[in-house]
């Protein structure tokens, strides 16, 4: 299973990065960096076949392009700034990582923005 290799090469990184914090930290930052990149590069194609089934639902849907589009890139923003939040907190920066997700979550709001309004006209029509 997937899942059993992955958290496998998290505990070792992990264990990795505490024994080398009481001595080198910034190898033990490095290897966190490390360790998400190749996480994330790990589980990649999976992500492409759920944007794949995205696609063809909005397309069976009839639904705009435009609308997927946006929120594929608030689930990007989402995640990176997590990422690059977590980051922060394991250099024992957590004041910089509460600025990375509060920059996040106002990028959020402005791409959620058109979503918004979209939602916002369609229940008006129906008002009378």
């Amino acid at each position: 299973m997937e899942v059993i290799q992955i958290v496998a090469f998290a505990l070792i990184a992990a264990f990795l990065a505490m024994v080398l914090r009481e001595h080198k930290p910034i190898y033990a930052v490095m290897i966190a960096i490390a360790a998400g990149i190749i996480i994330f590069l790990r589980v990649i194609a999976y992500l492409t076949t759920v944007l794949d089934y995205l696609l063809e639902l909005t397309l069976q849907a009839n639904i705009s392009l435009v609308y997927l589009n946006t929120l594929l890139k608030i689930v990007g923003i989402a995640y990176i700034a997590e990422f690059g939040a977590q980051i922060c907190r394991d250099a024992n920066e957590g004041v910089i990582a509460a600025k990375v997700e509060f920059a996040g979550k106002i990028l959020i709001l402005m791409m959620a923005m058109p979503l918004l309004l979209a939602v916002l006209e369609t229940i008006l029509k129906f008002v009378p």
